[in-house]
């Protein structure tokens, strides 16, 4: 890189014998024997001096607040101060020569040759500025004590990672010493770790993982702690970081998005007893900060998630109904050996959990509690009925048996009395409130609220997208996006189908171009397609039966290029009655006193299969083979994996126990909130999440804030439905804010070809998985596989979750 040459010392500094040739190993105040030093990466253009040489490159420069030195005993007034040359010499290099900012001990550094001599000693600045000067020899060979102090035998070497931070495997790594705590207070076993090649950028943590005894006993197997944060490498591609002892372990893989200095996790009490890892976003931070610091909460980080902390340490686990946001976090509470889960009210993130012996043991992703060798990989025959059911499975389901989903809205509280799980915040309730959508100023209410969720959700210190597909939903957010961004413009993707039928980005790019986005189309041909079937079936270690996780994950993997969170749309239609199975419900009731219903759906039944997107041949089929069912039963019939003949008889009981205490008033509004309750988290949110983690970037669904879901869920059906419109009160909510023809749009769902692939691409996997299922042995596949290729019926929605399911049991070798 050139010289910069509007700085003042650009291209000087090779002037300075520091600088020569064999020298440039000096000032390395961290580094010792064996130590490998790297130079700096670029800074920002805003903020840089330039090295010199044939590898110049830029390293943040700070301008002195002054170069005089100090000042002389007898001067005139007005007179300068002049210096002797030794003492100009000196102060000039001295000036040219200024401390690190912070922000260079976090950035990434570049592999060529070119060094600088203070990149060691950024860290070590960096580290006493914020917690304290304590010595580096104090640091390293500091007696081992408290909670977190390695004992005798108890770790594993290489394991003992009290705090221990870790890179991407393969990664170039730097030594350095991990965080000094505040002045005047006790080490507990810090150890010097490596560091993450990306720097040291505290984050939004989007994976979490741990294992802890509460029988008091050592972990049985404290060497797979690691091996749980390699297996959701993919959720954090920034680095991890690990605390724990013999009897608990905690740790979480980072995605830097906010607080990208001091925000790394796990945090922990000023008194070592509480431990917290929290994956997601905390939307009300602000707010609990002052609260906080009004209680005199020694914070060590600006972000969002070390709120947390200080309100456990008031409330307990009561703290939670008090977030706000999207989250999966765990507590552990080291005096009374308690361990606390919960998930955000609607589940945007995941969390899992296992007991096995005594050893209780949590992730993000199923995955990442496999790698310990004890864990059982056997089929839930409960949950393999309820997918073959509903396309996807219902928490605190799993497809492994022994290992549960936590529900949303949810916590856990685990301690040596048991495990307990309960409720924080209640839906029916929210339900049963008044209606704040139904007077003439609905609308307005509304809009003003989503407005607040996408200016709260927009909160990043990265760079933040929208995944549109020229829909209602999606233009509503990139609109409302836009208004909030004020001028700055915003990134915005949708997919691009080369199969006909299935393309709606011309939809998406009119919409982008009124409200003036930087558009991305991503072409999803069935190359791509095959790419990311084969990624996601290798990946993921729980079937996901929605299709449109394919082009949710190659949207997410072209976002990250740019962006490393993006909005998502999901919640809308179930909040505010989007679905056109909605319409079908309202029209049942006319079906059912047509006269002559069964030459209906004889002639219907005859009618020609397409293996279009979703034809008025599929919805008409799909219509008259359920109308005259009980509206629940309908219901899930429509939603359905295998159909009305496969379902075992107490699917529907045990789904509708989920709307106890829902208003009975209201039948299709109980439809909507059973899909709130199931569908939404267990189908959705579970693609969305898995789909954009793949892709290393985070989704955000700012129609399910609080504050929205609190203003739908007691809204009547008919705000929501009206006549033949859907989602009619968010369409007088967005009037003003996107196209008029994007409001009269009928709704397309993102979805894949996947009629034409299971009798074409997928025909080799499809006659070998379902026309001899291994885990669904008495299911009708091969008759509905056969029905598919003759082209009597469109099967493809049944067969594709069941042929999901059967690739996940052979890819993760599960005992059916």
């Amino acid at each position: 890189m050139a010289p910069r040459a509007h700085h003042p010392h650009a291209g000087r500094e090779s002037r300075h014998p520091t600088y020569r040739r064999g020298a440039r190993d000096r000032g390395t105040l961290l580094r010792g024997p064996g130590r490998v030093w790297r130079p700096h990466p670029p800074a920002p253009d805003d903020a840089v001096r330039v090295r010199g040489g044939r590898h110049g490159y830029p390293v943040p420069f700070r301008k002195p607040a002054r170069r005089g030195g100090g000042r002389p005993l007898l001067r005139r007034r007005g007179e300068r101060h002049r210096r002797g040359p030794r003492a100009q010499r000196r102060h000039r290099y001295r000036a040219r020569r200024p401390r690190l900012r912070a922000v260079a001990a976090f950035l990434p550094r570049p592999p060529h040759r070119c060094r600088h001599r203070d990149g060691s000693r950024a860290h070590e600045q960096l580290h006493r500025r914020q917690r304290g000067a304590v010595p580096l020899s104090s640091r390293v060979a500091a007696p081992s004590r408290g909670v977190l102090a390695r004992r005798a035998g108890a770790l594993p070497h290489g394991h003992g990672v009290l705090d221990g931070r870790r890179a991407p495997r393969g990664a170039r790594r730097a030594w350095r010493c991990a965080a000094a705590p505040r002045r005047g207070r006790p080490l507990r076993g810090v150890r010097a770790v490596r560091a993450s090649p990306a720097g040291w950028k505290g984050a939004v943590v989007c994976g979490i993982f741990g294992a802890v005894s509460l029988s008091g006993a050592p972990l049985k197997h404290p060497d797979c702690i690691p091996a749980m944060a390699a297996a959701l490498a993919h959720r954090g591609p920034d680095g991890e970081r690990i605390v724990g002892h013999e009897r608990a372990r905690l740790g979480a893989r980072r995605l830097a998005i906010m607080d990208l200095t001091t925000g790394d996790q796990p945090f922990q009490s000023p008194d070592g007893s509480i431990w917290m890892v929290c994956n997601g976003e905390i939307y009300n931070a602000r707010e609990l900060r002052h609260e906080g610091a009004r209680a005199g909460y020694p914070f060590r980080s600006t972000g969002d998630i070390e709120t947390i902390v200080p309100l456990y340490t008031r409330f307990g686990a009561d703290s939670v109904s008090r977030l706000e946001g999207m989250f999966g976090l765990a507590v552990w509470d080291d005096a009374q050996r308690r361990l606390v889960l919960a998930r955000d009210r609607a589940g945007e993130k995941p969390l899992f959990w296992t007991d096995v012996a005594g050893e209780l043991r949590f992730a993000s992703e199923i995955q990442a509690l496999l790698v310990f060798p004890d864990q059982p990989r056997r089929v839930n025959h409960v949950a393999a009925s309820l997918y073959a059911a509903l396309g996807y499975v219902p928490a605190p389901h799993t497809m492994f048996s022994g290992i549960s989903k936590l529900p949303q809205a949810h916590l856990m509280i685990a301690d040596r009395a048991g495990v307990t799980v309960r409720r924080y915040w209640d839906p029916a309730a929210a339900a049963t409130h008044p209606s704040r959508l139904e007077g003439p100023d609905g609308p307005a209410v509304l809009r003003t609220a989503l407005l607040h969720a996408v200016e709260r959700e927009l909160m990043s210190d990265v760079p933040v997208g929208v995944f549109t597909s020229g829909g209602l939903d999606s233009s509503l957010l990139a609109a409302a996006a836009a208004r909030v961004m004020a001028g700055e413009k915003i990134h915005t993707y949708s997919v691009k189908f080369t199969e006909p039928g299935y393309d709606e980005s011309p939809h998406a790019e009119a919409v982008t171009h009124s409200i003036r986005t930087i558009h991305h189309v991503v072409t999803a041909d069935d190359s791509a397609l095959e790419h990311a079937f084969d990624h996601v079936t290798n990946s993921l270690a729980e079937p996901v039966g929605d299709p449109a996780l394919l082009p949710t994950y190659l949207l997410a993997d072209a976002a990250r290029r740019d962006v490393k969170v993006v909005l998502s749309g999901e919640g809308a239609d179930e909040l505010f009655g989007g679905y056109p199975t909605y319409l079908g419900h309202k029209a049942a009731g006319l079906f059912q006193r047509l006269p002559g219903r069964r030459l209906i759906r004889r002639v219907v039944d005859r009618l020609p299969s397409s293996t279009g997107k979703v034809t008025f041949e599929f919805l008409l089929k799909q219509f008259v083979a359920a109308a005259e069912l009980p509206s629940l039963e309908r219901h899930l019939t429509w939603f359905g994996a295998l159909g009305p003949g496969a379902r075992a008889a107490d699917t529907v009981p045990d789904v509708a126990s989920l709307l106890t205490g829902f208003p009975h008033g209201d039948p299709l509004n109980r439809i909507m909130w059973l899909d709130f309750l199931t569908y939404l988290p267990d189908n959705l949110l579970v693609k969305v999440d898995r789909g954009t983690m793949l892709a290393s970037i985070e989704a955000r669904a700012p129609y399910l804030d609080r504050e929205v879901m609190e203003l739908a869920l007691p809204a009547s059906s008919a705000v929501k439905v009206r006549r033949l419109t859907t989602k009619a009160i968010l369409k007088e909510a967005a009037r003003g804010l996107v196209p008029a023809a994007v409001i009269r749009r009928r709704k397309r769902g993102l979805s894949v070809p996947v009629a034409r692939w299971l009798n074409t691409g997928l025909r080799a996997l499809a006659d070998r998985h379902l026309g001899a299922p291994r885990l669904y042995r008495d299911a009708p596949t091969a008759r509905l596989l056969a029905e598919h290729r003759s082209g009597q019926r469109n099967n493809a929605r049944k067969l594709w979750p069941i042929l999901m399911a059967e690739l996940w049991a052979e890819r993760w070798s599960v005992d059916v």
